[in-house]
């Protein structure tokens, strides 16, 4: 993989917020004596792409653990409807033109996970906002709302972001596989140009924004093109308590 030009590095930000309808206090969920937080912070990749990880957040309990483990914090307002505007307002204070988002819930279990995207955005001046999209191969990924869907046009741009399945399968029959490369879920990661950033904060939320509760469909109501890159790589996603018995399977084969 190429160096990367040394005014060209990026920075993470990691949106953490306290509360959550369905599960309140997430970031700070203990496993094995450390909160989640903690775990999305140690499994962004480390790679030469990356300059800093920052967690953002609105409540001084969440900066305080982050400090306590030695990881970066910020605090920002309450006023964030969504982690990009989180975002948007933290980065005003930061140096930089290249940042990436991932969510506080998101464990990516490849440690080079976030270096493909970064690499091809940096490459490529003429695009905005990119993410990342994996093939789904289950009926029961493919209905489940947790798991956002993505279709894209043959140039590897969005056409839309959904809870529900899309194209839809019309033809489904019951025990037959899914068609190969058909589907593809869409992981909690974007990569922005700090201009993005700074003009998606001053647009209101969206129509479609507000019906699936997807903070992409603003930006793409609003003309922006979204790139997505297909990746082999894997993440865990923390959207209810459940979900954390899949982190602690995790961690137990990971570290033992």
């Amino acid at each position: 993989m190429k160096e990367p030009p040394l005014d060209e590095k990026v920075t993470v930000i990691v949106p953490a917020r306290y509360q959550s309808s369905r599960f309140p206090g997430k970031p700070l969920a203990e496993i094995f004596g450390k909160p989640l937080i903690y775990y999305c912070y140690q499994a962004i990749s480390k790679s030469k792409w990356i300059d800093q990880v920052i967690v953002a957040t609105d409540d001084v309990r969440i900066k305080e653990r982050v400090e306590a483990f030695g990881g970066k914090a910020v605090l920002s307002s309450e006023n964030p409807r969504t982690g990009t505007d989180r975002l948007a307002e933290v980065v005003e204070d930061l140096e930089g033109e290249i940042f990436v988002n991932v969510q506080g819930d998101e464990i990516l279990l490849q440690p080079n996970f976030l270096d493909s995207l970064i690499e091809s955005f940096i490459h490529d001046p003429s695009i905005q906002m990119g993410t990342y999209k994996k093939e789904i191969t289950t009926w029961e990924d493919l209905y489940n709302p947790n798991i956002v869907k993505v279709v894209s046009d043959q140039s590897g741009y969005a056409l839309y972001f959904s809870r529900a399945p899309i194209p839809y399968p019309r033809d489904k029959k019951e025990g037959q596989p899914l068609p190969g490369k058909s589907y593809f879920r869409h992981f909690g990661i974007y990569i922005y140009r700090k201009k993005l950033l700074q003009l998606f904060s001053k647009w209101a939320e969206s129509t479609l924004e507000k019906l699936e509760k997807l903070e992409q469909l603003r930006a793409m109501e609003h003309g922006i093109r979204i790139w997505v890159k297909e990746t082999s790589d894997d993440s865990l996603r923390v959207d209810a308590p459940e979900d954390l018995v899949q982190v602690q399977n995790y961690i137990k084969r990971a570290y033992g």
